[in-house]
């Protein structure tokens, strides 16, 4: 469990959960699923004393669910929202559940890029002046954000506003809503940042597969690959809706008094579009690939009809063209005492010879009509 205070001139990280809220800014609880089952008593204690309330039984469920897909959900009290993050080599650590949680679902045995995608929520619960996140075990996502904050503050005892310190032009979430959303940008952009990767996988089978003389196809890989990017387009889905009800929820939202209230929530309002528009931007990025799959496969089927098509009219012509030396060869070989040419001395040369005349011509007749011209 990592527990962050978060405010205007910083960021810094506490030891130990506090029994109040500071004074400036916002708390940021952030656990692993395991740790958050093992002392959920306490953490719903802080919770108590932090923000007057505790977590919905039902919401804890969904929190400690790993099959869980994304969604949100809301109380008079708080908003909850589940997002399935993407874990990949990129990114480092091991997948979710790999290790820490038994129920989740295996990794995919297909190609080397799907093989190594797995997806498993993270739960935001967004309080007032509280962030709760249940991560799964050794989260990326979650260093990786909390690596930046403590990047972006300033030194201890040297004066800052949040936008200055040793990352130039950072600035620090403004309320747990912002938080959230910064957090969720980040496990979106890898679904982004999986884009080339994917589309240089599915151009090396288009190739392959296009191919006239390939002799192999992994089919089984070109299946798994279909189903993960099917799976894949399901997950973006169940993201989009989540974030959009999140949208309709800050729509209904009591409008702030100052101006720089106003001004935050209608920053929140920006961030949220533009997370939705990364995920619509993933899902049409994910069924172009289904479809250029597809369309790979039954282009390959064409190209190899195409190919059987061309031997057939090969084999059709050079038939065609040894049909008549058959006749002559039969007329020849009937068994008549009398047939024109056979007592003669010269009848075979005269008889090879218009053979090969009429195959010759047979031959250049087709090859002009390009029955056995190769197409490419």
């Amino acid at each position: 469990m990592r527990i962050f205070h978060i405010h205007g001139g910083g960021a810094q990280e506490l030891t130990v959960l506090p029994h109040r809220m500071p004074e400036q800014g916002f708390l940021w609880i952030a656990c692993a699923r395991p740790a958050f089952q093992a002392r959920l008593a306490e953490i719903q204690g802080s919770l108590q004393a932090l923000a007057g309330l505790q977590l919905v039984d039902l919401h804890v469920s969904d929190l400690l669910n790993a099959q869980l897909p994304s969604h949100y959900d809301y109380t008079s009290q708080y908003d909850l929202l589940v997002f399935r993050r993407l874990a990949s080599s990129a990114q480092g650590g091991t997948p979710d559940g790999a290790a820490a949680d038994p129920a989740a679902p295996l990794k995919r045995s297909g190609p080397p890029v799907l093989r190594r995608i797995d997806t498993s929520p993270v739960g935001f619960a967004v309080f007032d002046q509280l962030l709760l996140t249940v991560h799964p075990s050794d989260c990326a996502v979650r260093d990786a954000y909390a690596a930046r904050l403590l990047a972006a503050a300033p030194p201890p005892g040297s004066p800052g506003d949040g936008r200055g310190g040793p990352t130039p032009g950072a600035r620090m979430p403004a309320s747990p809503a912002d938080l959230m959303l910064r957090v969720v940008n980040l496990m979106v952009d890898g679904y982004l940042d999986l884009r080339r990767e994917l589309t240089r996988q599915l151009d090396h089978w288009q190739n392959e597969l296009l191919k006239p003389r390939a002799r192999y196809v992994n089919w089984t890989s070109l299946l798994e690959a279909r189903l993960s990017l099917h799976q894949l387009d399901e997950i973006c889905e169940d993201q989009r809706t989540a974030v959009q009800d999140w949208i309709d929820a800050l729509e209904t939202w009591a409008p702030p008094d100052s101006p720089a209230g106003l001004r935050e929530l209608d920053l929140l309002k920006v961030r949220s579009r533009d997370v939705l528009e990364h995920i619509e931007r993933v899902v049409h990025h994910v069924r172009r690939l289904e479809q250029s799959t597809e369309t790979a496969v039954q282009m390959h089927f064409s190209v190899q009809s195409n190919r059987t098509n061309d031997i057939m009219r090969t084999l059709t012509a050079l038939t065609a063209v040894f049909l008549p030396l058959n006749l002559i060869a039969g007329i020849f070989g009937m068994n008549f005492e009398f047939i024109p040419l056979v007592h003669k001395a010269d009848g075979f040369w005269w008889a090879m010879g218009s053979m090969a005349v009429i195959a010759v011509a047979l031959v250049l007749l087709f090859w002009r009509k390009r029955y056995l011209a190769r197409s490419r």
